[in-house]
């Protein structure tokens, strides 16, 4: 039987190797071994064991606990950690998912000690390396045997950047296999928030950490919501900027919602209702294209160009004209209109899982 450390180290993360864990547990139980290690990066309850208990993952066979620090502390922690893990359980390979420290510590470690790795999301640019995300992609991407991509454009990229061929493979989208799943166990959303509303999600620091760009997307917002009241998730980090930079107040008189973190399922009742969806999140702009809901990303730049082409995203920039045009557009078209990208269809994880299975 083949050994499979799957690592998750932020919440998009679990949700991504969730559909992984239960394809294995339906059809390949009997030739493949699953081992969970949640690296701790991101760790309170809201933010991690919640979502467990949604998707229904079994609890994690390891839980290195590393928390927060510096991108080279954290980076340093989970690799000291992981190895002790990689020593004792000795795997036959090692997948990764998304872009997050974790990601690319694993990546590294897995590969000294000889063990071939996954990426699972391989292939996604941005080409902007202020993005500590930029950096934890390409470097994952050198080292991975395996590279699981899901859009097109992932598979220009690493051609161009000279991968193997053998080693790529265009599987679709794991995060819309965990979406549709948890769209059709919800069904119909009980007490549904009446009337058209927005719902906002903040967390970049180049967005959220900076005194000067911080209070001007939240005026943009403030005028939005005027129009159309706005449901703002805070990240606890960004809850602490909007306090910091006494913004708090002025959001509450303007219609914006401030509300504490939301497990998966409660977020996801949340804004697949909603008429505009505002996000920097790279995940969200793929959710929102998969279910079809107008969504404007509050960033300069996505290495996730296929909701822009084909999706139902808007490129917005940071600065308060650029969001104010991109809500103009929305009101006067009614929203983007998109389609969903092929192969985001729901079966991206057994496509993975097949191929491992080999």
């Amino acid at each position: 039987m083949k050994k499979i450390i799957l690592v998750a180290g932020a919440r998009p993360n679990f949700m991504k190797i969730a559909p992984l864990i239960r394809v294995i547990e339906e059809s390949y139980g009997a030739r493949l071994n699953p081992l969970i290690v949640h690296t701790g990066q991101h760790y309170d309850y809201e933010m991690s064991q919640a979502f467990f208990e949604d998707l229904e993952l079994k609890r994690p066979d390891y839980f290195l606990g590393v928390g927060p620090g510096s991108h080279a502390v954290q980076t340093a922690r989970i690799m000291m950690a992981f190895e002790e893990v990689l020593i004792k359980e000795a795997p036959d390979l090692v997948v990764v998912v998304g872009d997050v420290n974790s990601t690319v510590a694993c990546a590294l470690v897995a590969k000294k000690m000889g063990i071939k790795v996954a990426h699972v999301e391989a292939g996604l640019r941005s080409r902007d390396l202020t993005m500590p995300e930029e950096i934890n992609r390409m470097v994952t991407d050198v080292l991975a045997d395996y590279l699981f991509v899901s859009e097109k454009s992932g598979l220009a990229n690493l051609q161009q950047e000279g991968r193997p061929p053998e080693a790529i493979h265009f599987v679709g989208n794991v995060m819309v296999d965990t979406l549709l799943q948890q769209v059709a166990v919800l069904g119909e959303t009980p007490g549904k928030r009446p009337g058209p509303y927005a719902v906002l999600t903040l967390h970049r620091p180049g967005n959220v950490d900076v005194e000067a760009k911080l209070p001007e997307i939240m005026a943009a917002i403030a005028v939005i919501a005027k129009e159309l009241p706005v449901e703002f998730p805070a990240h606890p980090r960004t809850r602490q900027r909007l306090e910091a930079f006494g913004l708090v107040a002025r959001l509450g008189e303007s219609g914006v919602n401030l509300l504490p973190p939301l497990p998966y399922k409660a977020f996801l009742r949340l804004w697949k209702d909603a008429a505009l969806v505002l996000t920097d999140s790279g995940g969200l702009q793929e959710e929102t294209t998969a279910l079809g809901v107008p969504c404007i990303t509050i960033r300069d730049n996505t290495e996730r160009p296929v909701t822009v082409t084909a999706g139902t995203n808007i490129l917005a920039g940071t600065d308060y004209q650029g969001i104010i045009s991109a809500y103009e557009t929305f009101k006067s078209t009614g929203g983007k209109k998109g389609r969903v990208p092929e192969l985001w269809d729901g079966k991206a994880a057994a496509r993975i899982v097949a191929i491992l299975a080999q």
